[in-house]
């Protein structure tokens, strides 16, 4: 038998090397107790990503100011989305483009004065709609003789593409359709004397005829259509639609619907 500090009855190599283990041992588990664990991952907010033409005042333009996206619209998808409980992310875009965007998922809804149509809801759902609107001329304010979308046969008109002015534009006899991408080029053609009117939604119209001053154009004529904006939803995301349906009906209960809708149009949205 050996003796090795203390240790009876073990060989004096197996009796160091089990000393040695013993001692990383006990390091090993002090370590582990020091060791800190990890903060908690903050789970990222969910975002609802929102597809917009933003030249379509006073629905949804830029400020010139603050750069940021501001109007109607604006204000009302970013109120939907606090209802929800989600980060409102803005995306600018062309009207044409954003049912397209829509259908290859790049977007989870679009909101953009966009009239609810039998052709487009073969494509996209709609939320229920949020705002009674229709389709109005504008003519120069010396010009006299355009008076009702009769007299617009065989005149030179201007729309922006892929509206619902576009498409009442194009049924009209003989008449000579310029197409432009945004509210704004049809009316600076219209003041630069290359089309005789501009064909798009009264409230647009009458923003544009109030930002002016009344001193290049005005508004004429009864409105040809009565339409509904609607919030396009992918058809794949039904979830989405519900939640967003459920939001419009708490803003208008809570009044935050009527306040937007105040601030922007004056008076009180219609029962």
């Amino acid at each position: 038998m050996y003796i090795i500090e203390g240790v009876i009855g073990v060989p004096k190599k197996v009796g160091i090397l089990s000393i040695f283990l013993m001692f990383l041992l006990a390091a090993g588990l002090t370590g582990c107790g020091q060791q800190t664990a990890k903060p908690a991952e903050t789970p990222k907010a969910k975002v609802l990503k929102v597809g917009s033409e933003t030249t379509f005042a006073p629905f949804e333009f830029q400020d010139e100011k603050s750069k940021e996206y501001v109007g109607f619209d604006m204000d009302l998808i970013r109120a939907i989305g606090k209802e929800m409980g989600v980060e409102v992310q803005i995306q600018s875009m062309g009207f044409d483009g954003l049912i397209p965007a829509l259908e290859a998922g790049n977007i989870d809804v679009a909101i953009s004065g966009m009239t609810i149509t039998a052709e487009r809801a073969k494509k996209v759902d709609f939320s229920t709609p949020y705002y009674k609107s229709g389709l109005s001329m504008v003519v120069k304010v010396d010009n006299d003789t355009l008076k009702t979308f009769k007299d617009l046969e065989g005149k030179r008109i201007a729309v922006q593409i892929g509206t619902t002015g576009a498409m009442e534009a194009k049924k009209i006899k003989d008449a000579t359709i310029r197409e432009f991408n945004n509210a704004p080029e049809a009316f600076m053609e219209l003041k630069a004397g290359g089309v005789d009117a501009v064909v798009n939604d009264l409230p647009v119209n009458e923003y544009y005829i109030a930002q002016a001053g009344g001193k290049d154009a005005k508004v004429v004529g009864e409105p040809l259509t009565s339409e509904e904006y609607g919030i396009a939803i992918s058809k794949k995301n039904t979830e989405t639609t519900e939640k967003v349906n459920k939001a419009i009906e708490a803003l208008k209960k809570n009044g935050e619907y009527e306040r937007i809708y105040m601030k922007w149009f004056g008076k009180k949205p219609p029962q």
